[in-house]
Order: C-alpha cells, then sequence, then structure tokens
C-alpha cells in the first residue's frame, strides 16, 4: 500500500524537475494548471492534493498528446459515473489501484481504457515495518547524486536537484449531479514489493483479498512518456510497464511522521536504529542532509490539519537479510547531526 508521500519542492522547482523532451526533441518544461493550488508537503495522505503530470491533450483536444502539464488533484479516485452528490460518500478506498485488478474494477476500468493515465510526483513514499515494539516507518525513493544537494540552483535550466519519484497513477473527473466544479482526482498503483524493500512490507494473499504491495514506479522518461502518451500508446502496451523495480533505496525515519500533522523535514530524516555507536557518514547520506538543509529554507506550512489519520496493513515480517542490511545501513551515518528526537505519534 501506499499511503503516504512527501512532495516538498516549491512550484517552480517542482517545474523545473519534471523537464523532458517532447515529440520533435524539444527541450520542455510543462505548464501548471491551478498552480496556486499545489502545497508542498513532508507528510501527504489520501484525501490531500497532490502534484501529477498527464498529457495536455486531456485538457485540450487538438493539443499534440507528448505535452505533458502539471496539475494537482485530490489523492483517491472518485469515479465519473459516481452519481451522489458529495464525493466523500464514497464507500469504498480508491487512493490504491491494485495492477491485478485495474482492469477488472469498475471504478478504474474505465478511466483506464479511456487513457486517463498519470504520473503521480513525490520525493519519496513511507512504507511502515510491524515490529514487536510498534511500526517502525522508512522513506523510500530513488537514489540520488551529489548533485541534489544544489536542488536551489535557480541560475541552472538544466535541473540537477532532487529527483523526484514518479509512480504510475490513474485520474478520473467527477462533475456534481447539481452542477459545479469538475473534481480531479487520481489513484497510485501498486504492485508486489519488490526484493529490496520485501522485508519491510509485502503483499500476501488473505481470504482472497490481497494486502497491496509498493506503488509502481515509472523508472526513466522513457517509461514517463509511454505511460502518459495515450494517444500514441495504447492500453495493453501500457500497462506492461507497471511492474516493480529494484531501484530504490530507503532510510528509517523517526515516528514523528505517524502523526499527518506533522509537516516538516523532520519527517524525511535518517535515524540510527538501534545504533550503539556513531556510524560514518557515507556520499548517500551526505546527499539526503544536504537536501534537508536547503529544505528548511522553503519548509510548507501545515496545511492538511483536518486529514483523517493513515493506518497501515503491515503484516509480521523476519528481520532484513543482510543484502538489505547492507543496503540500509549507508543510510545510517549521523555525522555533524543531532540525534532525531523521537516522537509519540
Amino acid at each position: 500500500m501506499c499511503g503516504r508521500t512527501a512532495c516538498s519542492l516549491a512550484a517552480d522547482n517542482l517545474r523545473r524537475a519534471c523537464a523532458y523532451r517532447d515529440r520533435r526533441g524539444q527541450h520542455r518544461q510543462p505548464e501548471w494548471v491551478r498552480q496556486e493550488r499545489y502545497q508542498p508537503s513532508y507528510n501527504k495522505g489520501p484525501q490531500s492534493s497532490g502534484p501529477v503530470l498527464l498529457s495536455r491533450r486531456h485538457l485540450q483536444q487538438d493539443a499534440d498528446s507528448s505535452e505533458r502539464v502539471l496539475m494537482d488533484m485530490r489523492w483517491g479516485l472518485v469515479p465519473s459515473w459516481f452519481k451522489q452528490d458529495n464525493p466523500s460518500k464514497l464507500q469504498f478506498n480508491t487512493s490504491n489501484c491494485r495492477s491485478d485488478t485495474m482492469l477488472s474494477k469498475s471504478s478504474y476500468k474505465g478511466a483506464l481504457l479511456k487513457g486517463k493515465r498519470c504520473v503521480v510526483l513525490a520525493d519519496g513514499f513511507y512504507e511502515w515495518q510491524q515490529q514487536s515494539g510498534g511500526k517502525q516507518p522508512y522513506f523510500i525513493y530513488f537514489p540520488q547524486t551529489k548533485d541534489a544537494m544544489d536542488k536551489e540552483m535557480e541560475g541552472d535550466e538544466e535541473w540537477k536537484g532532487w529527483r523526484l519519484l514518479t509512480m504510475a497513477g490513474i485520474f478520473d473527473c467527477w462533475e456534481p449531479p447539481g452542477g459545479g466544479e469538475m473534481l480531479y482526482t487520481y489513484t497510485i498503483i501498486t504492485v508486489d514489493a519488490s526484493k529490496d524493500v520485501s522485508f519491510i512490507h509485502h503483499r500476501q494473499v488473505r481470504a482472497g483479498n490481497g494486502v497491496a504491495g509498493m506503488p509502481a514506479i515509472l523508472d526513466g522518461d522513457e517509461a514517463i512518456r509511454k505511460w502518459l502518451d495515450f494517444a500514441e500508446v495504447p492500453t495493453q502496451e501500457a500497462v506492461k510497464l507497471i511492474q516493480p523495480t529494484e531501484n530504490i533505496v530507503f532510510h528509517p525515519v523517526s515516528t514523528f511522521v505517524n502523526n499527518i500533522r506533522n509537516n516538516t523535514p523532520e519527517c524525511v530524516a535518517p535515524i540510527e536504529l538501534g545504533a550503539k555507536k556513531e556510524v560514518k557518514a557515507t556520499p548517500s547520506n551526505k546527499v539526503m542532509l544536504g537536501w534537508l538543509k536547503s529544505s528548511q529554507a522553503g519548509s510548507p506550512q501545515k496545511k492538511e490539519n483536518d486529514l483523517p489519520k493513515w493506518t497501515s496493513q503491515f503484516i509480521h515480517s523476519p528481520s532484513p537479510k543482510k543484502t538489505s542490511a547492507d543496503v540500509l545501513q549507508q543510510w545510517l551515518g549521523k555525522q555533524g547531526q543531532p540525534a532525531a528526537k523521537k516522537h509519540k505519534a
């Protein structure tokens, strides 16, 4: 399940981070639609709004389908056929859509077959591992380079900052029966957890009902292009992109993130798990700490205080294998960084 994400970039930097080449090979940045609605956050949950990429042709019928726009949408898909006067009356959870049922469930099938594919943007997402002492949160994201420390370099046309996590989604547009503003909403497609993070959470079948795994991550601009360009890439080909990826890294974070009202860089800051001595900092760790330092200046305000608290459905799992532990160990260095305080959720 993907039940909580972070997307902390300011609107202008988010646009720069989504630069791409159109069908003619021209370097472009997606145009913002309803930019004023976007609010950066280190702790986004279902029913909040978040940024997604989609083809311009969904909004303008004669547009080149390879052109992209950025749009702020509500997380939790409301099907266009929903007839109630209030979307909150939807009786089922649509924040995630399992890949193995997305072409059979009516909530998603119609939108997917109409090409309503989007890319949900985030710094990364959170998952919780069930342990004897409670649930330990982890932050999961793309591997970063040292260039990510320069995320606020406005002078460079080419974005060298934090590489955004790009998750496959489906969106729909709901119109109130009595008229009014159209509501755009999305769901994140989920797949089985990849090997590296399966120790945190994996899909397990219980009485015929699967417990969701991790988001379907689109790795690279070619995958993003195929997923978004519904006019050139049919559904049958696009769905082949939906599969687990191994190209992700993760680190443990404070239980401070458990409370969705907490919305500061501390949500994503790496912590040590039971370390008896300080571990040397690594280049990857310095990237994270540099990113957090540059994030502090423009830390988002708490805009989502009224959101419901999300409860994960993690199952008990064994200790991580050595290979997973090695991946995790690289994030435990805290040189020059005070120990993160642990907060009760």
